[in-house]
């Protein structure tokens, strides 16, 4: 696979953007990418945790417990830390995942939105789910087989806290049947000792969620951005760049598809930016 395509035209672009789409085994055209869309190609991918800075092993701890300790007003009671891991990044708090769509059109939005960018090449990241995961932990890989899933769910990844956990003598031979339990990002973090990435679904809290065909990823170690990890493993990715001489009609032709800030960020404020948007000259 190509890691970097650059598209001379919305046709090229489309050809990129559902390059390997074919599934052989359903006879099917369903990509197994994930897309991420960025306005400028020259932008890396680090977490809001990443661009926080600090100490990110300790913050990110203090801030997952207050999140926590003061939203319970307005979330609904849920166990798992995933759950409430999920809650934090949609609701702007730093956290080490980063939101990707399953859809290239979604993707394609977010590279073309801001208008004082267009001067700017943009890029779509796409990563191939299933070959990323073949790199998990085995425990984390037999659960996805056992579901016969490429991808996870925040229920999929919660049962890893309700393992019940037999601790063995040193060297017993029950020690290697010893089930994986994950009850916190720590314990996720000493799954393995390479970092490895998982993409998993949020529950559909809002129509945001839904609407933007949104997952997410997460890395086992807080401090290492998606493109490092990536720059490891260069037969998972491929990134399209978009020119700037191309933006203009893709904005355009989006806006006519209804993929717009009124429909990905249901609401009067969505409905805002997108009048505000579609509106403004071109000059």
């Amino acid at each position: 696979m190509t890691t970097t395509v650059t598209p001379k035209s919305w046709s090229e672009l489309l050809e990129a953007l559902y390059a390997d789409s074919w599934d052989s085994s359903i006879k099917r055209y369903r990509s197994s990418f994930a897309f991420r869309g960025l306005e400028n190609a020259k932008w890396k991918l680090p977490t809001s945790l990443i661009r926080l800075g600090g100490n990110l092993g300790v913050i990110e701890k203090h801030l997952l417990r207050n999140f926590r300790k003061y939203a319970h007003r307005d979330v609904v009671e849920r166990d798992s830390f995933w759950y409430w891991l999920t809650i934090a990044q949609h609701h702007g708090l730093p956290t080490r995942l980063l939101d990707w769509t399953y859809s290239p059109f979604v993707a394609l939005h977010f590279a073309t939105n801001n208008l004082e960018s267009m001067k700017n090449d943009g890029v779509v990241w796409c990563v191939r789910i299933p070959e990323v995961h073949k790199k998990l932990p085995k425990s984390l890989r037999d659960a996805l087989n056992d579901e016969g899933s490429y991808v996870f769910t925040v229920e999929m990844l919660s049962k890893f806290e309700m393992l019940d956990i037999v601790f063995p003598t040193a060297g017993s031979p029950l020690a290697k049947l010893q089930p994986t339990k994950i009850r916190n990002l720590k314990d996720f973090d000493k799954l393995a000792s390479e970092p490895f990435s998982l993409f998993f679904e949020p529950p559909s809290i809002d129509d945001r969620i839904v609407n933007q065909f949104a997952l997410f990823s997460v890395i086992s170690n807080p401090k290492m951005n998606m493109d490092d990890w990536l720059s490891r493993h260069p037969k998972l990715y491929r990134k399209i760049i978009i020119p700037s001489s191309l933006k203009w009609e893709i904005r355009d032709k989006l806006d006519q598809a209804n993929i717009t800030e009124r429909v990905l960020f249901p609401g009067l404020d969505g409905l805002s930016t997108w009048l505000k948007r579609h509106y403004s000259p071109k000059t």
